[in-house]
């Protein structure tokens, strides 16, 4: 039975990962597809302002929010602050200063990279060999998927820029979130995120001029789909995946949404070639070896038990040789921590 839920437990883990991809990249093809006359800023409030409205009415009617502080309150508006409003408007600003898409991501796929140097002085965990080379094959695979992308852009050199930015605020968004003891779930911690993110929006659109949204219709269906899925489905997914597999193999599958990327590109008439499909190679190996070094190393009930850090979401190993602390059994409780029924000590 336990082999069966396991195995049921890994089915759904790589789902969400796969549902976490596709939505994701998605993201990156909204600006580059909405017409022209749209404003960025007006499609980002848009967006972010009537889901919302609508996560608020459903976190009011489930009570999701019960026993959430206000200082859990300020703590998850600081994350969303850097992680969907600094890195969405950094993204859009990329790519209506000229960024392709497929650049815009390759810039943001060094993140894994980023974030397995600094797991080890800001968490305390440890990236080991294995991983280390899967990073590095990933990285190398989404050089070569969007290296032909880089010819004939005309955008500034400054405005590569703003995916640097993007990338920076989703890592600190992320070490925020992994270092802080959150009691929100995940629909309140979305909640929150998004209502920051949609007030921080609703402000600088008032600055700009962009507040008022255009009556056209495809205006609305690339604010409705953005909503839906580089939003609701892929923060959702980001930060379920991150309290489920951790923060190195969460990173890991952002090497997929390059390739990702470049692929839907294809189906709009962007060239495939074959070092394109053998970026889509290494990326992929680089994710599976992350994938399966964090498997092996998945900590034993036994050990769960013991090792009070991997009770807190830690994806580092317990140090070999060091005393684990000795779990009592429940009949060594003092008799006054004790209570009794039909004079059995329970």
């Amino acid at each position: 039975m336990s082999k069966q839920i396991g195995i049921l437990r890994v089915g759904v883990t790589v789902a969400a990962s796969a549902a976490f991809v596709l939505s994701w990249s998605s993201g990156f093809l909204v600006p580059a597809m909405a017409p022209a006359e749209i404003s960025p800023l007006a499609l980002l409030v848009w967006r972010f302002v009537p889901l919302a409205a609508v996560l608020l009415v459903v976190v009011g009617l489930t009570r999701a929010a019960r026993g959430v502080t206000s200082a859990d309150v300020r703590r998850q508006a600081l994350i969303g602050l850097f992680a969907q409003f600094g890195y969405c408007t950094a993204v859009y600003a990329a790519i209506a200063s000229g960024v392709a898409a497929g650049t815009t991501a390759l810039i943001d796929a060094v993140q894994p990279l980023v974030v397995a140097v600094l797991v080890g002085p800001l968490l305390g965990l440890r990236v080991r060999g294995a991983q280390w080379a899967g990073l590095l094959a990933g990285a190398v695979g989404v050089v070569l998927v969007v290296r032909s992308q880089l010819e004939g852009s005309g955008a500034h050199p400054a405005a590569y820029l703003w995916p640097a930015a993007a990338m920076a605020c989703l890592i600190v968004g992320t070490f925020l979130q992994r270092r802080s003891a959150s009691r929100t779930g995940t629909l309140v911690t979305l909640t929150i995120h998004v209502t920051a993110t949609a007030a921080a929006l609703i402000l600088v659109a008032v600055v700009s001029g962009d507040l008022v949204p255009p009556a056209s219709a495809s205006f609305w269906l690339a604010a409705g789909f953005a909503a839906a899925f580089p939003t609701l489905a892929a923060y959702g997914l980001y930060w379920w995946l991150l309290r489920r597999v951790g923060i190195t193999a969460l990173n890991a599958l952002l090497f997929l949404i390059a390739p990702t990327t470049a692929a839907a590109g294809a189906l709009l008439g962007e060239p495939l070639t074959p070092v394109t499909v053998l970026g889509f190679g290494l990326c992929a190996a680089g994710v599976a070896a992350v994938l399966v070094s964090e498997a092996r190393e998945e900590p034993t009930p036994t050990a769960m038990l013991r090792w009070p850090r991997y009770l807190r979401g830690s994806d580092a190993p317990p140090p070999s040789g060091r005393q684990f602390p000795r779990v009592r059994r429940i009949d060594e409780r003092p008799m006054s921590d004790r209570r009794r029924c039909g004079g059995t000590a329970i």
